[in-house]
């Protein structure tokens, strides 16, 4: 996608899909300003100034679907990134639900019927949940165009500093822009520049090696995506290799688009400390040479390293965040895109009420008024049972979760689907936590016994004291 940004007297935008040259005022020059400031022993020179509703400093897919949507209504916006050209980096995988309920169905550009779970050598299940591939480029594409016609402003530029004053937030940029806003969204990810944590930071990690290959062919099926390869038969002539896997296992995740051409990742699922890439490679190259892959050329790779549970930010403050910045990775999984996406209408929708009303909260009332939206207490003891979740799946060898996956897999649709897509909440968690005990063998329910009693007490405890 070749989107042209330039920050100046106007900024220029090369529009994604039509290739047409748009032209939006960006700052007036009737406020240039020369006066200097201090940050520590740096002087920065203030050039400009603009005056927004809503500074959006990030430009992943949650940042700029806020941006879109809150510019709908009328309000002004500013997206501030230091790379706003940028392609996002990562495959993006996803069920095709999440995204149809979002309509976003035009940015998958592969699907899939169904996936496939393998949890040892003898156990193969499909999963009858249609999968797809997000495309990146498309989903950026129409993203630009809608904040684009509604007049949003791009700032090529990193924000340094943030400086609170009672009904507005000023940012300053590394470039020496000032920015004024009413209200200030932090979607930088797992950065987290802006919002600010009061607790210990320890999460779990998930860590993948992933490659977008041609291979001269390879065994899965071009109609099922592989969602789970636990099994590990690659590393019987590597016993040092297999004793590290027996411990902390990784699972093979496959996108075969057609015989010769296949996304493959090796993956920890969790674990604390998470796995060094290095170490995930080399499980990798020894899986595919035991499934006869020869790669030919290698098109893209990523190095994926995603915190996972740990504490939420401090509830509330002054900045708003979304994503990984606000702590809504999915503790268990690492699942974060679609339930950013279905967020960012959640915080759109807030902001536009709360400033955009007659009510017109500004300050600390109005950054109250959108965390509490954001975080409703259903939410946070939802996610307080997916840290629940995690903790176990920390404490479980490859055996351990084998038998986990293969009792999370027998479950009734609704719950696996409810649970991996954040549609569960309790109680229906706890009816999900006692179908999967009941579905567990019994090897499984000692072990969950054993290793999770102190997670579970853990649980009870920070749900009791949490309140709304």
């Amino acid at each position: 996608m070749d989107t042209l940004l330039r920050t100046h007297n106007k900024l220029e935008l090369l529009h994604p899909l039509h290739g047409s040259v748009e032209k939006h005022y960006f700052l007036s020059s009737s406020k240039v300003s020369n006066q200097e400031f201090r940050i520590g022993s740096k002087k920065f020179q203030q050039k400009w100034w603009l005056v927004v509703d809503l500074a959006v400093v990030g430009g992943g897919p949650a940042g700029l679907a806020v941006a879109q949507r809150v510019s709908e209504a009328g309000l002004s916006v500013c997206s501030i990134d230091p790379s706003p050209k940028m392609i996002w980096p990562n495959n993006y995988g996803v069920w095709v639900d999440e995204f149809e309920a979002m309509d976003l169905l035009d940015c998958l550009d592969t699907t899939w019927s169904g996936a496939v779970v393998y949890t040892d050598d003898k156990s193969k299940k499909y999963l009858d949940r249609p999968y797809g591939r997000v495309n990146r480029k498309q989903l950026k594409s129409k993203m630009l165009h809608k904040c684009v016609s509604n007049g949003v402003k791009f700032h090529q530029a990193k924000v340094i500093k943030v400086i609170h004053e009672e009904s507005k937030s000023l940012l300053i940029c590394n470039d020496g822009i000032t920015i004024q806003a009413t209200l200030v969204l932090d979607a930088t990810g797992f950065s987290r520049c802006l919002v600010q944590y009061d607790k210990p930071y320890n999460p779990g990690y998930q860590v993948a090696y992933g490659i977008m290959a041609e291979v001269e062919e390879h065994p899965f099926d071009l109609d099922k995506m592989l969602f789970m390869d636990w099994r590990d038969t690659h590393l019987n002539g590597k016993p040092e290799l297999k004793m590290k896997n027996s411990k902390i296992p990784t699972f093979l995740y496959a996108m075969p688009f057609s015989s010769t051409k296949i996304f493959l990742e090796e993956t920890s699922l969790v674990a604390r400390p998470g796995l060094s890439m290095e170490d995930i490679q080399e499980r990798m190259v020894a899986r595919l040479r035991h499934l006869g892959i020869k790669v030919k050329s290698i098109e893209e790779d990523e190095r994926c390293v995603i915190p996972m549970g740990g504490p939420l930010p401090v509830l509330p403050q002054r900045v708003i965040g979304i994503g990984g910045t606000a702590g809504m990775v999915h503790p268990s999984t690492g699942y974060m895109v679609a339930r950013t996406l279905a967020a960012a209408p959640v915080i759109a929708n807030s902001i536009v009420q709360y400033l955009g009303s007659e009510r017109g909260l500004l300050g600390n009332d109005l950054s109250a008024a959108v965390w509490k939206d954001l975080w409703p207490i259903e939410r946070r003891r939802q996610r307080e049972f997916f840290c629940f979740g995690m903790d176990i799946l920390l404490k479980l060898d490859l055996q351990g979760t084998r038998r986990f996956f293969n009792a999370f897999f027998d479950l009734e649709p609704h719950y696996w689907h409810g649970f991996l897509s954040s549609r569960l909440f309790l109680p229906e968690l706890f009816f999900f936590g006692l179908s999967l005990f009941s579905h567990a063998s019994n090897a499984s329910r000692i072990e969950i016994m054993a290793k999770g009693t102190v997670p579970l007490v853990n649980m009870v405890n920070n749900l009791i004291r949490d309140g709304d």
